[in-house]
């Protein structure tokens, strides 16, 4: 059964900063002769790895809410300046906004069943950036995004 991941974006300020940022480290695992995938470095390793790998995707939390995924392409482990194992994160570089959905702050990565994430947009359906975290939560609490 496939899990995903949620996880704070900080510092980032909305979905086209994000995805500048997953550009630059695309192009530097480019130069270091790594394939050209966007990386994000977390400190553990998830023990559901297996089912994060079935299909799960990373969900990204800007400015209180939910506003785009990644989908996971591997879960590796590597060794930091200090010789600490750490998780590396590698997602597929294809950012996909999701339906802003308002969620709290938190540290680290959490789990995200299937069930409770927010859906994709379709091509009819607007975008809305500048939405407030609190409405954001309001009205998916209410069930009207």
């Amino acid at each position: 059964m496939t899990v995903h991941l949620i996880k704070l974006a900080a510092g980032i300020d909305d979905v086209e900063a994000l995805a500048a940022l997953q550009n630059a480290r695309m192009e530097e695992a480019r130069a270091q002769g790594q394939a050209p995938y966007p990386r994000h470095y977390t400190r553990y390793m998830p023990r559901r790895k297996s089912q994060v790998l079935d299909g799960g995707s990373i969900y990204w939390v800007i400015r209180g809410a939910v506003r785009a995924r990644n989908r996971i392409v591997a879960l590796e482990t590597y060794r930091d300046e200090e010789g600490v194992e750490r998780c590396l994160i590698v997602v597929d570089p294809h950012l996909i906004r999701t339906r802003v959905t308002g969620h709290r702050a938190f540290q680290g990565w959490r789990y995200l069943e299937p069930a409770k994430a927010p859906p994709d947009f379709g091509d009819g359906d607007r975008v809305d950036d500048d939405m407030p975290p609190e409405l954001a939560r309001e009205l998916d609490d209410l069930g009207l995004v």
